[in-house]
């Protein structure tokens, strides 16, 4: 047996004995400098106090983290979880935006983002919209790059995300009630899902339906690699055994095609017959 030499680790780092060894503060203090988040809330007052609709845009980094979350707050504030009509606050953000973009998103929202984000979007999102989408001068294939992060929609209840391009890891965490399209995800994804619809237009990553109980989950199949990538407690039906599917799927992809402007879910679309024998529910076994 090798003795461990704790030394370093015992050493009393003050020997004077006049330094606080135990937290003295009751909290630390907030930033002074405004937020992005204090700017929508400013600037989309108005419309959300007097029942009327705005539409702004704005610049975004990655260190502008939470868009959304406060106005979202407020909203709930005063009209619970009701929210307002739709797009009675629109917003355009270009740029990459910071972690939990758009979290607590709610009716009467609808954020897009015109080029791509981090982890956490949509986090605990309610209602309203979230769209992310390449800017328009983009040459590459949206199907093939990545364009939100990890633990996107984390416990999301209600909504609609569309992203025109790829997912990380655990897309669709814990999701009970929203509704989603993107390109292509990650591993785990639809982890302990229990409602809501995702589809998913490529690739997937391993372990898929995890813990999954409820919702509907449709994954495009093209390269024949979905079976060995599921969830050993799951199932896999094809789309075209159930019409009303087919329909919903359909709509949702055309949706995704026009707020996006996806080049790749319009070609699905231009091609249904085929495209429609390509894609597969997944179902708990």
């Amino acid at each position: 047996m090798i003795p461990l030499d704790l030394e370093h680790l015992l050493t009393n780092p003050d020997p004077t004995n006049t330094r606080p060894r135990r937290n003295t503060q009751t909290g630390n203090p907030l930033p002074n400098t405004p937020t992005l988040d204090d700017w929508l809330w400013d600037a989309a007052a108005k419309a959300v106090t007097k029942y009327g609709r705005i539409e702004l845009t704005h610049l975004i980094h990655n260190t502008d983290r939470t868009v959304g979350a406060r106005l979202a707050g407020e909203i709930a504030r005063r009209y619970a979880d009701a929210g307002l009509p739709d797009d009675t606050v629109r917003v355009t953000f270009r740029g990459s935006a910071g972690q939990s973009f758009g979290a607590f998103c709610i009716n009467g929202m609808t954020l897009i983002l015109i080029g791509e984000a981090n982890d956490y979007v949509g986090k605990s999102m309610a209602g309203g919209a979230i769209i992310v989408r390449p800017p328009e001068t983009a040459t590459w294939a949206t199907e093939e790059n990545f364009i939100i992060g990890n633990t996107v929609l984390y416990g999301a209840t209600g909504g609609k995300l569309f992203a025109a391009g790829r997912a990380g890891e655990r897309f669709a965490v814990r999701n009970s009630g929203a509704t989603a399209v993107v390109e292509g995800a990650g591993d785990h994804a639809c982890e302990y899902m229990t409602g809501g619809t995702v589809i998913v237009l490529g690739e997937t990553g391993h372990n898929l339906g995890a813990g999954l109980t409820g919702g509907y989950a449709f994954v495009l199949d093209r390269a024949g690699t979905l079976a060995a990538r599921l969830n050993k407690q799951t199932q896999m039906e094809p789309l075209t055994h159930n019409a009303d599917h087919e329909n919903t799927v359909f709509d949702l992809v055309k949706e995704h095609a026009d707020v996006t402007h996806s080049r790749y879910a319009r070609g699905l679309l231009d091609h249904w017959r085929t495209t429609r024998d390509l894609f597969w529910r997944i179902v708990p076994s």
